[in-house]
């Protein structure tokens, strides 16, 4: 196997055990993001199996020998020395260095970010609860008890009508 296929193949390997993928799951509220992530986790393992099947493995030997008794000798002795001849360069990463700390940045933001969006997420859930409960309670519901949940309004109605300003 060659240095840069076995290479593609470990790092994928080590990808798939790092990613959370119940955790992102967790993190979905749609259907259609759930599909969606759906099929980005079928991709992933399907290319995943690929690299680790298809690429991990050595080429089987060439039987120059079976080529010789069918072909001729000097047609396969040409082939097999132009075959020997070739040279694969070796895969030289010189990319990875440049970009890993800016994708450590993008990481630490990306916690930053998803620590917010929860705590977006657990105000806005909080907020729901709230207007589900008037939204039953609505129909019932005095003013009085209304200006006890929000003390801001019933200044702001008290001033108004402190000043006598009726709105028009």
């Amino acid at each position: 196997m060659s240095g840069a296929g076995k290479k593609v193949a470990d790092v994928a390997f080590k990808a798939s055990r790092t990613i959370d993928w119940e955790g992102m799951a967790k993190v979905l509220v749609t259907d259609e993001a759930r599909r969606e992530f759906s099929n980005l986790r079928r991709a992933f393992d399907e290319v995943n199996t690929q690299l680790q099947t298809k690429f991990s493995q050595e080429p089987e030997p060439i039987d120059w020998d079976f080529y010789r008794k069918g072909i001729g000798a000097g047609i396969v002795d040409m082939y097999k020395e132009a075959y020997d001849s070739v040279e694969i360069p070796k895969y030289v990463d010189n990319v990875t260095s440049e970009y890993k700390p800016k994708f450590d940045a993008l990481l630490v933001e990306l916690k930053e970010a998803e620590q917010k969006s929860l705590k977006v997420s657990e105000r806005l859930e909080k907020e729901i609860i709230d207007v589900q409960e008037i939204s039953k309670k609505l129909s019932t519901m005095t003013a009085d008890e209304y200006f006890e949940k929000h003390p801001e309004l019933k200044k702001k109605f008290d001033d108004e009508i402190r000043n006598d300003y009726w709105g028009y």
